[in-house]
């Protein structure tokens, strides 16, 4: 299990993670989603106990990640965005070499276990070089699993992979969840929505939302944004549209419109469709502008604010502290 409660990450003046809180329970996959420069790649190393945070507290496996590092380390494997791999070597004798780390017994035996596991027992004497990205994909993946831990933190593991790859590690990542808590960081929404029980939206180092995706979906249709979809030139349309009591905001998106409501308006659609029908054009579509996690995403997240010095994904100012993986990755 992960629990974090008020977790804060602080580089200098800059707070890349801001007094975040969430759980990762046993036996379920949580999404940890959110834009580039979001803090996910800095929580997931403060969980393993790669960075120590600024304040506030993190359990992993009922460990503390400050107090309790080793304990956590060993309870804990991490598939990180790149990762460390002795390309000279093969991919068997790699994982025995990574299980004698580990302290695991009989580690050939191991090693060939969690190669079956991640369906490379066919590829176990070949040079980790000669594998294709996603075999070396399954290699990181074994390598976080040869220990057997409790808790899997995954870091965008489907980056880079072609479709193919994509949904076979994601069928992989779905099976572990049930022996494992794995919390899961991914770019691919639709991904999320089909293996995660759980996500938790991260943006700017708050967390912004968390919950099943139906959960999630619910909240959002509950008073939530419009979307407008009608025959008519969407100029004549977003006029017709805007002066509605019951309409708050209308923006053209494409073809559509996208309609705030009017904090005193419950639901605008029946005074939309009404506008509609009245001005004799066809209605498209009218329906909540979230209704798959994607678009849950961009709704949570389409704030336009400026994301702070130091918080991208390419100035990310922890990326100092993962130059030791990338080396053993060259």
């Amino acid at each position: 299990m992960i629990e974090v409660q008020d977790l804060t990450k602080q580089y200098g003046a800059v707070e890349a993670v801001k007094g975040i809180s969430f759980t990762a329970n046993p036996g379920q996959v949580t999404g940890f989603l959110g834009p580039n420069g979001a803090g996910k790649t800095t929580t997931m190393r403060m969980l393993t106990g790669f960075l120590p945070p600024t304040s506030g507290q993190a359990k992993v496996a009922g460990y503390h990640v400050f107090d309790q590092s080793m304990q956590v380390r060993q309870h804990v494997g991490y598939l990180p965005e790149s990762v460390p791999l002795y390309r000279d070597m093969t991919t068997l004798g790699y994982l025995m070499y990574i299980a004698e780390i580990r302290g695991v017994k009989q580690r050939r035996d191991r090693a060939m276990d969690v190669l079956e596991r991640v369906g490379l027992t066919h590829r176990a004497n070949s040079h980790i070089r000669a594998l294709s990205k996603g075999m070396r994909q399954r290699v990181g993946l074994a390598q976080a699993l040869i220990h057997d831990p409790e808790v899997l933190i995954l870091d965008e593991p489907t980056i880079g992979l072609d479709p193919l790859q994509v949904m076979e590690l994601r069928e992989l990542v779905r099976d572990l969840g049930h022996d494992h808590t794995v919390l899961f960081s991914t770019h691919i929404l639709s991904e999320a929505e089909q293996v995660c029980d759980k996500v938790v939206i991260i943006h700017q180092g708050n967390i912004v939302a968390q919950g099943a995706p139906l959960e999630l979906r619910t909240h959002l249709e509950r008073g939530g944004r419009i979307l407008v979809r009608v025959d008519t030139p969407i100029d004549t349309v977003l006029a017709a549209i805007s002066n509605l009591p019951e309409v708050g905001a209308a923006e053209a998106t494409g073809d559509s419109i996208i309609v705030t409501p009017n904090s005193a308006a419950l639901d605008p659609r029946p005074a939309i469709a009404r506008a509609v029908v009245e001005q004799g054009w066809n209605l498209m579509e009218l329906r909540p502008a979230a209704v798959n996690l994607e678009e849950i995403f961009l709704e949570l997240t389409r704030a336009d604010q400026p994301i702070e010095a130091g918080d991208s994904a390419d100035d990310d100012p922890s990326d100092e502290f993962s130059n030791e993986a990338e080396a053993l990755d060259a």
